[in-house]
């Protein structure tokens, strides 16, 4: 968080300073017309206080986004002094000019009708008798033109906010009703599992130990495959309402990742598989998306070994890396040597999305000297 409101001040920063070298070049340019003017007309040209008062003048508009009132009054000042002294042309008043257009944008139409009022009388008692009148006219036209522009550029900048904050909240419209659409989508999934499964894994549980307590009451030994059944039952009814709970809440519960690794193996054992786990690299705890999908890719592994390979020696080897986590998934089982890859099915395809999702590889084929090889590795990056 420090780091990014960091980046957001200085790109500020930068924008400012970029922003006040654009207007200190406008202002001085503006200067230098004035001042090239000054020198064009016949004459000894003007004196260093003149220059001095167009140079001041001219640059006082460069602090205008931040008090256009004085940068305005100021500028005024310094080129209503040079007109009283040296009697120019009109270009005279074209920092003037610009500080009106600045300010009328900035909403001080006041204080802009004021000073171009005081300079274009100040202009005029000083100008010759004889086309006083004249140029002061053709001044007026010019600080009218200035203030009209000034008010066309602030409506139009009060126009493009409105229009983005209209848009901004549009797009959050959007985002509250797509959140909204998910929300009720999640509660309507969540209602057809509840309505669907949790009664048949219901009847299955019960039977399942209705049939164990039967075995023991007449004293004879419990088949394996029962005692699986069973657990198996009571397992898939604690997942389901650990998933109809993130359903509804949006919140996953803790505990689902490899801390239930060796409730996974054990299951896999009482059903008849023989899997070993072994582990290299120092154990640390993952980021939580990493180990929920990597319980999930192990129990996947195991159950298709279960479906496809019976009870297939199996070995599950979990590497810990600096950047990433591997899982390491062998069996065998009975794979054709040499055949082509299996056709994904819902297992593998949603296994393949866990990691893509990740920005991890997966990677899924017979092996070589007989049965099935699963290997997915998981970036940890820097969290």
């Amino acid at each position: 968080m420090r780091g990014e409101q960091g980046e957001q001040r200085e790109m500020r920063e930068l924008g400012a300073w970029r922003t006040g070298l654009v207007d200190t070049a406008l202002a001085a340019v503006i200067g230098g017309a004035v001042l090239l003017a000054a020198f064009a007309v016949s004459g000894p040209g003007p004196s260093t206080a003149d220059v001095v008062l167009i140079t001041a003048g001219s640059l006082a508009l460069a602090v205008h986004r931040r008090a256009p009132v004085v940068s305005l009054v100021f500028t005024a000042a310094c080129m209503l002094g040079y007109v009283v002294h040296a009697n120019p042309g009109t270009s005279a008043a074209f920092p003037v000019i610009a500080g009106v257009h600045v300010v009328t944008r900035a909403g001080h139409r006041a204080a802009a009708v004021g000073v171009s009022v005081v300079f274009l009388v100040g202009f005029f008692l000083a100008s010759p008798s004889g086309d006083g009148i004249e140029r002061t006219l053709l001044l007026h036209g010019w600080f009218v033109c200035a203030g009209v522009t000034g008010l066309i550029d602030r409506n139009w900048q009060a126009y493009l906010r409105q229009t983005e904050q209209r848009a901004a909240e549009a797009e959050r419209t959007r985002e509250e009703a797509a959140l909204r659409r998910a929300g009720e989508e999640r509660l309507r999934i969540a209602r057809e599992l509840h309505d669907s499964l949790t009664h048949s894994i219901s009847i299955v549980k019960l039977q399942a130990g209705v049939a164990v307590h039967l075995a023991r009451k007449r004293g004879e030994d419990v088949p394996e495959a029962l005692l699986a059944i069973q657990e198996a039952s009571g397992e898939a009814m604690r997942e389901l309402r650990a998933t109809l709970e993130v359903l509804r809440t949006d919140v996953v519960a803790p505990g689902s990742g490899l801390a239930r690794l060796g409730e996974l193996v054990e299951r896999a054992r009482t059903a008849g598989l023989t899997a070993s786990v072994s582990v290299t690299g120092t154990e640390r705890p993952l980021p939580d998306d990493v180990d929920r999908a990597a319980y999930r890719i192990v129990q996947e592994a195991l159950t298709n070994v279960a479906r496809h390979a019976g009870r297939a020696k199996t070995s599950v080897r979990l590497a810990y890396a600096a950047d990433h986590f591997s899982i390491h998934v062998e069996d065998e089982g009975t794979a054709v040597l040499g055949g082509s890859p299996p056709a994904p099915g819902t297992g593998l395809t949603g296994m393949r999305e866990r990691v893509a999702a990740l920005g991890g590889t997966l990677h899924t084929a017979p092996r070589p000297g007989g049965g099935f090889c699963v290997r997915a590795e998981l970036p940890l990056g820097v969290r």
